[in-house]
């Protein structure tokens, strides 16, 4: 089966998934309903290309499969940031009322912050990868740590406002962004595409990348704003998701079996939208709301996680 076919197939179950997330279960007036589920579709699908595209860039640019973007600590800094507007400016603030704004000062946020994680560490020849883990976890621990000392100094009734940010969930989707999540997935998208052939030019490594002529340190500042731009994105409208983009990532490399990222941009983004509705699906018609999406696809992320982990170990 070539991958033109299994791409064909992923579309059709990712059509029938919503189809069966849309019509399922329809329960009182439509009017209130079906706009309500069109929203999440729609929020699910920026979603999941957000974290599918971020995931497998980062993964090409540091050469690791088992890497993310939160790694970094992108994740931990949004909700640090969101943490402090809370605490200094309080939920009346235009800060956390106007989402637009919202979102574009946390992605220039993160923006700022990858640029210096650049400056830092990948210009660092050899050392780069190791330096990325371990500042990363450094920085990700430390922004928590942050979070967490003004979180418990804030008001009650602002925290809940914050629990909201904290929790991956589409249930509470932030409707106001959706047009301009969409603008930016789809600006993205079309600026990303100039960089597919050199994706598959730098899974060879930087050495490969450097000797057949690719500009590599100006590519690779580029490539991480995109995933810092896509991190913040997939974060503002649900929350994080951690080891969503490890999973559809991975899934996606044994299922096409190729190293062009054209085919495995689309059946990763694919992947990740048929995941998310099934997970969603699962959450309101199997376990009625009584969990989020975002525990569901931790356990299995998780255990994926750890059976890469064993994996490798045995080769």
């Amino acid at each position: 089966m070539n991958n033109t076919v299994k791409i064909s197939l992923l579309s059709l179950l990712c059509l029938a998934l919503i189809a069966l997330f849309l019509f399922t279960g329809l329960i009182g007036e439509w009017d209130y309903v079906f706009p309500r589920r069109l929203y999440k579709v729609a929020a699910i699908a920026i979603t999941g290309a957000a974290i599918a595209y971020s995931t497998l860039v980062f993964q090409t640019v540091t050469n690791n499969r088992i890497l993310t973007p939160s790694i970094i600590g992108l994740d931990s800094l949004y909700l640090l940031f969101q943490t402090f507007i809370m605490f200094v400016f309080g939920s009346t603030s235009v800060l956390v009322r106007n989402a637009e704004l919202n979102f574009l000062l946390s992605t220039a946020c993160m923006l700022v912050f990858v640029a210096l994680l650049y400056r830092l560490m990948f210009k660092r020849e050899g050392r780069h990868l190791y330096f990325l883990l371990l500042v990363g976890l450094v920085l990700g621990t430390l922004f928590g740590s942050l979070s967490t000392f003004m979180q418990v100094l804030i008001d009650p009734s602002e925290f809940l406002i914050l629990q909201g940010k904290m929790f991956a969930s589409f249930n509470n989707v932030n409707i106001d962004l959706l047009p301009l999540a969409f603008g930016v997935m789809i600006a993205v998208l079309l600026y990303g595409l100039r960089f597919l052939g050199i994706l598959d030019v730098l899974s060879l490594g930087r050495d490969h990348a450097v000797n057949l002529g690719v500009a590599y340190d100006a590519i690779i500042k580029r490539l991480l704003a995109v995933a810092a731009v896509l991190v913040s994105l997939s974060t503002a409208l649900v929350g994080p998701i951690t080891f969503l983009g490890l999973l559809v990532v991975n899934v996606a490399y044994q299922l096409m079996v190729t190293y062009r990222h054209r085919s495995l941009l689309t059946s990763s983004i694919l992947i990740s939208i048929a995941a998310l509705i099934g997970g969603q699906l699962l959450v309101e018609r199997v376990f009625t709301f009584s969990t989020t999406i975002s525990v569901i696809v931790n356990f299995a992320g998780g255990s994926y996680f750890l059976y890469l982990l064993l994996r490798e170990n045995k080769l």
